[in-house]
């Protein structure tokens, strides 16, 4: 088990037992009581930080995409609208997750709508905070680490700076774990969103199944089922590991962006235990 994933299952098996607080949109930890600083001063230091440090290593989550308009995914807004309102009006849905976990009558019916989401995501443009912050470690040393699937850090950066340890939305997997393979998941969508127009229903022979054993495929993301943690998830974990090892002596900023405290063991607590435990750490304001 590599050095972060490590970390992500400690701290993950702890929370287990500190579920109150969680509930309660606290945290079990003790925080400082000093009053923030005001927000021009806080982009102040942030930028101040930036320039002292050696290398950055950025959390990336919801909140980041929500900031430029991937907002539509627990709210009924105009972007939920546009993307899913056939949906809403058949379904009554109040945001793109409620489809997500909705019981389908039908595997037609299941897949009219993920492909409706994944093409949604696939087929976004590069959203701003994503450009503002290529723009800020333009001339940084850096790794990103994220729990978001939209695959928007991958239009911009390659495979090699980005661990997604949550999955993909380019990817498929199959249902049952049969396979450690995953396969491409673009190619299938856009022929599913074709051939379904301006229904709610995919075509049963476009319904993905797994190549190997014949089951319904379903996409590489935590939160569908049997997320498969097999060698390309292992990848992830290992580049941020990797990357970690080579910088833990130099002045790292680890930088949260878009994290809130839905599922803190991923980004938020590793990165608070790293900045504690490395000699020259810092976190962002």
């Amino acid at each position: 088990m590599t050095l972060y994933e490590q970390l992500v299952v400690e701290l993950t098996n702890r929370s287990f037992s500190l579920q109150a607080a969680y509930r309660n949109g606290s945290t079990p930890y003790e925080l400082s009581d000093r009053e923030p600083e005001p927000y021009d001063q806080q982009i102040d230091d942030f930028a101040r930080m930036i320039e002292e440090v050696d290398c950055v290593l950025v959390g990336g989550a919801s909140g980041l995409s929500a900031a430029g308009g991937g907002d539509f995914y627990y709210e009924d807004n105009a972007t939920y609208r546009r993307h899913f309102g056939k949906f809403a009006e058949r379904y009554g849905f109040k945001g793109a997750f409620e489809g997500s976990f909705y019981r389908w009558p039908t595997a037609e019916a299941r897949w009219g709508y993920l492909a409706t989401f994944l093409d949604t995501t696939l087929n976004a443009p590069l959203r701003e905070p994503y450009k503002d912050l290529d723009a800020i470690l333009a001339k940084k040393d850096f790794f990103v680490l994220t729990t978001n699937q939209d695959t928007q850090f991958m239009k911009i950066y390659p495979w090699e700076k980005v661990a997604e340890i949550q999955g993909d939305h380019r990817f498929f997997q199959c249902s049952r774990c049969c396979t450690d393979d995953v396969w491409d998941a673009t190619e299938p969508v856009s022929r599913m969103i074709e051939a379904m127009g301006d229904g709610l229903e995919v075509p049963t022979e476009l319904v993905p199944r797994c190549p190997h054993c014949g089951e319904e495929a379903f996409p590489w993301v935590r939160g569908y089922g049997n997320f498969l943690q097999g060698k390309l998830y292992e990848e992830q974990y290992r580049k941020v590991s990797d990357w970690l090892d080579a910088h833990a002596q130099q002045r790292i900023l680890f930088l949260e962006l878009g994290v809130g405290r839905m599922t803190p063991a991923f980004i938020q607590e590793p990165f608070w235990a790293l900045t504690a435990q490395l000699p020259q750490a810092a976190t962002s304001p």
